[in-house]
């Protein structure tokens, strides 16, 4: 059987894994998480998750290494994880009344077979128009400072959330829709590991 790591110290990416039943084990990758602002947001994202997956994967040559990572864009600006309370609350206060694009770059490397495969997938974000009490409520919460245009979908987060469109995964972090596909690329079937049985 293959191994399978995710190289990432994202809970929620690997909530989300488990959500799938996928047997894999966590090595986060030493990467720094620096969105490069030369290029264009898609391709620098799948250029990042690759990056985290291959720190891992020349560690680990046999095993399959999952890297991630999203960006938040609005209007021409990247936004990644706020340094800061300070940073978050700027950041919220631009996204406030706007829509936006949740962007997830994943990629896939098994060095021992040479294998990679990378993608990016985009969801489009509306927020309400939030008042300098909500965004000051919000921050409080603490969920602001991991987390990529300084909000997480999956929290309290939702409550900022107008509309969306596209994939609800890809804003938590990891667009499960695409997984099956890039990993057939490898061999690994996600809905063919184990007899499934219906419930009684």
């Amino acid at each position: 059987m293959q191994q399978i790591i995710l190289a990432s110290a994202s809970p929620r990416r690997e909530s989300l894994l488990k959500q799938i039943g996928l047997d894999f084990k966590v090595i986060p990758s030493c990467v720094e998480e620096v969105v490069d602002q030369d290029l264009e947001p898609r391709e620098a994202v799948v250029k990042l998750a690759d990056m985290k997956a291959r720190s891992v994967s020349c560690r680990y040559p046999s095993a399959i290494v999952l890297g991630a990572d999203t960006a938040v864009c609005c209007e021409g600006k990247v936004l990644g994880k706020p340094a800061d309370m300070n940073e978050a609350r700027m950041m919220l206060e631009f996204l406030s009344g706007r829509t936006h694009q949740v962007v997830t770059g994943v990629a896939l490397r098994q060095e021992s077979r040479k294998l990679a495969a990378g993608e990016a997938v985009s969801t489009i974000v509306r927020f309400r128009h939030l008042t300098e009490e909500e965004i000051a409520g919000y921050i409080a919460t603490g969920e602001p400072l991991d987390k990529a245009g300084a909000y997480g979908i999956q929290g309290f987060g939702a409550l900022l959330v107008a509309e969306i469109n596209g994939c609800y995964f890809n804003v938590v972090g990891l667009p499960l829709s695409r997984l099956p596909e890039m990993f057939r690329e490898f061999g690994v079937k996600l809905l063919c590991r184990r007899p499934i049985t219906a419930s009684p």
